[in-house]
């Protein structure tokens, strides 16, 4: 016996042995895994003799494992298992030197997280070329997605069972009011929001996620809205809110870099969007991808709040690779 002399067993022949047991006789082992079946005897043959015990009974109806047999060829499973998850770790590692990730966000997203993730990415992995593609409407993301033409998206709408991902982070809508404005210093109600004019989309569009979010939570608290401006771009609305001409309801993120004399209440019941982080379920994604997501997560834990921008947020990045 040299059961004290475990050295000499090779991968190989655990990968023979896991082969042998699954099918059932040696020549089609040997069919496989592409060798002779006089290779396949053999490794059988040593194993057994390192060990020092009896792995397969042979027979006229093939070979089958002793109960011995079983307990080594689980434990075989794992050890090649192990293999090749440090395999995939070293490819990954070797597949970081360069790569492209290619990500379809909306605006507010573009803006507000994604240059923070690029620093981080740019830092660590230099050689990665990060491609960012601006999309108005949530469902062209999915396309894009389905289509091959993005590698990662970022959404606010409920995703279908054709894509995996997580909840990245909780977004409230606020009320954004005139500067000037003199308003009374307690929460807003329903019923002082309904005495200002509101600015914004009219659009009834289901492409509109946050329009039809908005319309259906003051539908369900029973309010109306009075659009008294029908503007599309977050940009002229605050800038029409700053100018006096009426309030607007917007997601947090959406209504930064926001000046700063703009009042900011929140709504009378809360109302909240969910960012998510989607890929095409089943898809095989390069290490890169699997960086920019690790990336993501470090710097914004998944279903975060949003709070106000800030110049010490703005320097999250910087003092966390410095």
């Amino acid at each position: 016996m040299k059961t004290d002399n475990l050295e000499g067993i090779k991968l190989s022949q655990l990968r023979i042995l896991v082969a042998v047991a699954e099918v059932g006789n040696f020549s089609e082992a040997a069919l496989r895994l592409e060798i002779s079946q006089s290779a396949v005897s053999h490794a059988i043959a040593t194993l057994e003799e390192e060990l020092g015990v009896v792995l397969f009974s042979r027979g006229r109806h093939g070979a089958r494992l002793t109960p011995i047999g079983e307990r080594v060829r689980d434990h075989a499973e794992e050890m090649l298992k192990l293999l090749d998850v440090i395999g995939k770790e070293v490819n990954l590692t070797k597949g970081l030197k360069g790569g492209q990730v290619r990500v379809g966000v909306f605006r507010s997203v573009a803006t507000r997280l994604l240059p923070e993730v690029i620093v981080r990415l740019k830092h660590y992995f230099p050689d990665i070329t990060l491609t960012p593609i601006e999309y108005r409407d949530d469902d062209r993301v999915e396309q894009a997605l389905r289509e091959g033409r993005i590698d990662i998206g970022f959404t606010c709408i409920p995703i279908s069972e054709s894509f995996e991902g997580w909840k990245l982070m909780r977004d409230e809508y606020v009320v954004l009011l005139p500067p000037k404005l003199q308003r009374p210093n307690a929460p807003l109600t329903w019923e002082e929001l309904a005495t200002y004019p509101m600015i914004m989309t009219s659009r009834q569009s289901e492409l509109d996620y946050c329009s039809v979010l908005t319309r259906q939570h003051f539908a369900q608290w029973g309010q109306p809205i009075n659009i008294a401006y029908d503007i599309q771009e977050d940009s002229t609305i605050i800038s029409m809110v700053e100018r006096g001409l009426g309030v607007t309801v917007l997601p947090r993120l959406a209504t930064e870099p926001l000046p700063s004399d703009i009042q900011v209440c929140s709504l009378p019941a809360p109302l909240y969007r969910h960012i998510q982080v989607v890929m095409l379920a089943d898809a095989l994604h390069s290490p890169a991808v699997y960086a920019f997501l690790d990336t993501l997560k470090e710097l914004y834990p998944p279903d975060t709040q949003v709070t106000p921008i800030s110049s010490e947020w703005r320097k999250k990045v910087a003092r966390a690779i410095a």
